[in-house]
């Protein structure tokens, strides 16, 4: 391919985890590399998880194995490579005695301890709920659980560091930015772009070509590739969570199994709330607009009432979020039980200009399906370099896991405005990056406008220049999450600043 700016080895379609992890290790290749995104960054499902790096108990019953084997092996690896954004979480699963008999349970904690080579985290344990503090805030009636290992994302800032990481190796991030259309030459794609920025659309070309679209993985070979065929790949199932204040006051998750074959979580969130989800619904009613129904606020209340002590109810709920999952379409009878694993399919009608489809997928394995991505791309790419990132930190995580106490320690020492809250949220965002972004600050006045809920204006035109946010609501909900802390006049007043810049 020629140097010319317009030109790439390869372009990838879609800013979620998968779009950014494949940019990512392709640019650490040595590939001239092109990532667009129609709008933000983990926009889409990839903001709207349950927020776990988890080797997926539940997908034993269904004979996943081998899903389940990369996944857990996958949990250290990125928990070392992002210390930051992911940190350890015990689970609580109470034992129901009306669902699963024990030695089910205890067979299957078993090889979930096993599977995957767990060396950092904690094996599983039985305890009685009777006397330890996990017991307290369940309903009467559960007496023995079981307590295993996995661990916490920050999803969204997954997303936005592995596209940081692409961009510092070459890659060109384009977001708020829609391919139009693509087509295949004898050589090359011809990729045309539009954005609001621009009068008329632009032409890049790219010798191969990744459609890592997600929910949209489909609509873009009908409508934009113009493939002939009607096939459908993706099985669009909707994943929705509530958030409610703090039900209990220890560090640990739950897992509930319920009566209907599905499990939820309820898992400390953001210092002060709690996470509840998720359901599992097939996806009919398009995806411009993507919401809990009052439905699933009430399915989440009710199965969380089953083991709480003190009810859950849908007035108690000061947040919702939902998001599509595009999980491939194995023909299982059941949302629930559709395969989370991800089919990468490569088409070349000439044997030189590679389509490179990413269908389903989770975000725990993303790291792995990349490195499989180029792997299947390497007949193309012959100059591409070895598989790179297993043990590469990612922005802001180049430090041990046991040193955080002592760098949140350091950020407090060297801003003194700082209040241990808020250099902690700091720290869980940024990691190191975190003086990048306080500068040369001496006092809270040196950050500019004061929004609310430590929310700044130094910080905001941080996110600005060098983490892609272009609206309120990326900020508030996406990169930070302090909207959730922050009051309705505040995010009001917020919303309409940020409008005006």
């Amino acid at each position: 391919m020629s140097n010319r700016p317009n030109q790439y080895d390869l372009a990838i379609i879609g800013g979620g985890i998968n779009g950014c992890g494949i940019a990512r290790d392709a640019a650490g290749r040595g590939l001239k590399v092109v990532l667009i995104e129609q709008g933000d960054l983990a926009q889409g499902t990839s903001s709207a998880s349950t927020k776990l790096i988890h080797g997926g108990l539940r997908y034993l019953e269904h004979y996943e194995f081998r899903l389940v084997r990369e996944a857990l092996s996958e949990r250290e690896v990125l928990l070392k490579n992002a210390p930051h954004i992911i940190w350890p979480l015990r689970f609580i699963l109470p034992h129901n005695t009306e669902l699963r008999p024990q030695w089910m349970i205890r067979l299957g904690l078993l090889m979930y301890d096993h599977l995957g080579g767990r060396k950092l985290l904690p094996a599983t344990k039985t305890i009685d709920l009777t006397t330890d503090i996990t017991g307290k805030p369940l309903a009467s009636g559960y007496s023995k659980g079981f307590e295993y290992s996995d661990c916490w994302v920050d999803d969204a800032r997954l997303v936005v560091l592995n596209a940081l990481d692409a961009q510092q190796r070459g890659a060109t991030i384009l977001t708020q930015t829609q391919c139009t259309h693509a087509q295949r030459q004898a050589e090359h794609w011809d990729i045309t772009l539009s954005t609001a920025r621009q009068n008329a659309p632009t032409l890049i070309q790219a010798k191969g070509l990744v459609n890592a679209a997600g929910p949209w993985v489909d609509q873009f070979l009908h409508q934009t590739a113009l493939l002939p065929t009607a096939q459908h790949h993706v099985r669009l199932v909707r994943g929705s969570h509530i958030v409610v204040p703090k039900v209990y006051e220890h560090d640990r998750a739950y897992i509930f199994q319920n009566g209907d074959g599905r499990i939820i979580f309820a898992i400390p969130y953001e210092q002060n709330f709690t996470l509840i989800g998720t359901t599992d619904c097939d996806h009919t009613t398009g995806l411009g607009h993507i919401a809990i129904t009052p439905e699933e606020i009430d399915y989440l209340c009710k199965a969380a009432s089953e083991y709480f002590k003190n009810p859950i109810t849908p007035a108690q709920v000061v947040w919702t979020y939902a998001g599509v999952r595009p999980l491939y379409d194995d023909g299982a009878s059941a949302a629930q039980e559709a395969t989370r694993d991800y089919v990468l399919a490569v088409s070349d009608e000439n044997g030189k200009t590679p389509l490179l489809n990413v269908f389903g997928g989770k975000i725990t394995t993303y790291r792995r399906l990349a490195e499989d991505a180029l792997h299947k791309l390497q007949p193309y790419y012959p100059q591409q370099t070895a598989p790179w990132t297993y043990a590469a930190p990612l922005a802001g995580g180049n430090f041990a896991i046991t040193a955080l106490p002592q760098l949140l320690s350091r950020l407090q020492q060297d801003y003194t405005f700082l209040t241990p809250a808020w250099a902690q949220s700091l720290i869980r965002r940024y990691g190191t990056r975190a003086w990048d972004m306080l500068a040369n600050a001496q006092q809270l006045s040196d950050m500019g406008q004061y929004f609310g809920a430590t929310l700044t204006e130094r910080e905001v035109y941080f996110l600005c220049e060098e983490e892609w946010a272009s609206s309120s609501e990326a900020i508030l909900w996406r990169r930070t999450k302090l909207g959730l802390h922050m009051t309705l006049d505040e995010r009001n007043y917020f919303m309409e600043w940020f409008a005006n810049l």
